[in-house]
């Protein structure tokens, strides 16, 4: 399997030292998360994109995916949604990310009508990601946590260009084990992102292996060809533990279950 971390781990880092962290412990891939605060988001011009190309292109690094928080099942007009995450697919292909990561974001609304929106946007914009080289991935999270309740939304989209990210707390908080988790989503799945956590009241992160979260039997349904990514939510968790001196134990952790 090949391995990547998520910058979230390491908020506002400089891409040359990202790229030289994950080079140093063994790290096959980053995931960006693209916001503003971070040093690569849709903002960012041409040269600054040429650049990242550069740092990544040295170091054989590759960029996993490009993470946005864009909410595909969200209530309102589609133009910011779809303005939104065209940005996202173009930072994607400029940089050479795979992927572009989106999120349910249903809400409230009943979630029939949330999965009927987002599997209409997600159809149009899965045109969009495979004119661009790009797949766009939708992660179990917020409203839809369960490897069912994504599957609901990408089985009607029917697209190749729209998969999936098995985000593992998400399933595990809904009650779904990791073998129904897969199940749903293998037709669909991209890569799978892993973590740990104490409780399901105490959603800060730990050392991989420390927690309780189903890391093993995750594993255990995925084949070789699987992207395993570490998103380590130092950035919402400021106290917890830095993530670079956790990277080589963390790696070695998951070659020990597989």
């Amino acid at each position: 399997m090949k391995f990547a971390f998520s910058t979230l781990g390491v908020p506002g880092m400089p891409v040359p030292d990202v790229v030289a962290l994950a080079a140093d412990t063994g790290y096959q891939g980053v995931e960006l998360r693209a916001d503003p605060e971070e040093p690569v988001h849709p903002g960012i011009g041409a040269q600054e994109r040429a650049a990242v190309v550069g740092e990544f292109d040295r170091a054989g690094i590759e960029i996993l995916t490009v993470c946005g928080y864009v909410g595909v099942g969200a209530a309102g007009d589609d133009a910011p949604v779809y303005a939104e995450i065209d940005g996202l697919l173009r930072l994607a292909r400029d940089v050479g990310a795979s992927n572009v990561r989106v999120f349910p974001g249903g809400g409230d609304q009943d979630p029939a009508v949330a999965e009927a929106t987002a599997a209409r946007r997600l159809g149009a914009a899965a045109e969009t990601a495979a004119g661009l080289g790009v797949r766009i991935l939708l992660e179990t999270h917020d409203s839809h946590r369960s490897g069912a309740a994504v599957s609901r939304i990408l089985g009607p989209v029917g697209h190749k260009n729209a998969g999936a990210i098995w985000d593992v707390v998400g399933p595990w908080l809904d009650g779904e084990t990791p073998a129904a988790a897969h199940a749903a989503l293998a037709p669909f799945l991209g890569y799978v992102q892993v973590k740990d956590v104490a409780s399901a009241e105490d959603l800060s992160p730990l050392p991989l292996g420390a927690g309780v979260l189903p890391i093993a039997e995750s594993l255990a349904t995925l084949t070789e060809e699987t992207w395993l990514c570490w998103e380590y939510e130092k950035r919402w968790y400021p106290g917890s533990a830095d993530l670079p001196g956790l990277l080589v134990p963390g790696r070695e952790h998951l070659l020990g279950l597989l």
